[in-house]
């Protein structure tokens, strides 16, 4: 029981080191997701064909393919085009891959969010002289932020443990880190302190939005 607990604790430190990894890739992609996402919104939105169909057709690719597959073809398809579209980091592939898949779901939270505010907002806006622009820069998009909290939590956890698929490019996330130590070791018994692992950094940002929304939405 002894030599099994210790072989637990000597775990502790690599699969940590993956989880670092794990929550970087979450962060920055999520965060670069949300900010190409508002642009694609407003793409979706907009009155223009050419850009309407051309956001319309990006969060379509997105959404609609395996999260997986995309990140595979930046990895190993994009070199085999052109070689200088090889990407030697295992992290910007990852981080490109699922910051682009971010967007595309962040863009339908943003544009739901957008129309939910009331119409009238709009038409108070034109009433004052605003341009479109001014309208949604200074009053929609402020309050809808506000709305935006819940679901892009909930996207946030989700690609937190879709970050997992990075271990099939090598990257030594938690669960490339867990699959090394059960190999090296003959052990499956390292998924144990890796899932415990996955839970509390899970219930951590859980925690983290669940304040947020508390405080800042609507819904509560």
């Amino acid at each position: 029981m002894s030599s099994t607990l210790e072989k637990i604790i000597s775990w502790i430190p690599p699969l940590l080191g993956g989880a670092r990894i794990t929550i970087s890739l979450t962060l920055l992609a999520v965060s670069a997701g949300l900010v190409l996402s508002l642009f694609l919104a407003l793409g979706k939105m907009s009155k223009k064909w050419v850009i309407n169909r051309i956001c319309s057709a990006y969060v379509f690719f997105f959404r609609g393919t395996p999260l997986l597959m995309q990140l595979y073809f930046i990895y190993y398809g994009l070199p085999e085009i052109n070689r200088l579209l090889t990407i030697n980091s295992r992290f910007l592939a990852a981080f490109i891959a699922f910051g682009l898949n971010s967007a595309a779901y962040c863009a339908e939270i943003i544009r739901a969010a957008i129309l939910s505010i009331d119409k009238g907002q709009f038409e108070a806006s034109r009433a004052l002289g605003m341009t479109y622009a001014q309208t949604m820069r200074l009053v929609i998009i402020p309050q809808s932020i506000r709305r935006l909290i819940p679901p892009v939590g909930n996207e946030f956890i989700m690609m937190l443990k879709d970050a997992s698929l990075v271990s099939i490019i090598a990257l030594t996330d938690i669960t490339k880190v867990t699959r090394s130590i059960s190999s090296s070791t003959a052990s499956a018994l390292v998924y144990i302190p890796a899932m415990i692992l996955y839970l509390i950094i899970t219930a951590v940002f859980t925690f983290v939005f669940h304040k947020f929304e508390k405080k800042y939405s609507v819904y509560i």
